[in-house]
């Protein structure tokens, strides 16, 4: 199953946010929420309110195991166009940028769930002779 979640007229510029974009893309759902929890970027926030809201429509909050974002894109949005003060009385135009932002996520695929295996005894006593073989200092 699929949900999706859009955030329109964002004030970012479609560039920061896709810098943002690209950590989450194809993580498990909580891995992502991670990731953007320790994100430096003011947009980061932005796609954490989205991705939250698009594992809501999912219905799976609670328990966001088994979800996983499957895309995610930007889109530009309209640009408002200001005016700032320039040398000898001109008028140097730059432009505010906007963006839509849209997630999905959906359900993981059975062969996509890692399940890590427990290390056997052998293969720990292999790992700690090895270590005891090879000398302290070498010099």
């Amino acid at each position: 199953m699929e949900a999706t979640a859009q955030s329109k007229f964002a004030r970012y510029a479609p560039r920061k946010v896709n810098q943002v974009l690209q950590l989450i893309r194809n993580k498990p759902a909580a891995k992502a929420m991670e990731i953007l929890a320790f994100t430096n970027k003011v947009s980061a926030i932005l796609v954490g309110k989205t991705l939250k809201s698009a594992i809501a429509n999912a219905g799976r909050l609670k328990n966001m195991d088994g979800l996983k974002v499957k895309s995610c894109w930007i889109g530009n949005g309209p640009v408002l166009k200001r005016m700032r003060p320039g040398p000898m009385g001109r008028g140097m135009p730059y432009k505010r940028k906007m963006c839509h932002l849209t997630v999905v996520v959906a359900d993981m695929e059975p062969g996509e769930l890692k399940i890590k295996k427990k290390k056997s005894a052998k293969s720990i006593v292999k790992e700690q002779g090895s270590a005891a073989a090879a000398p302290a200092n070498p010099q």
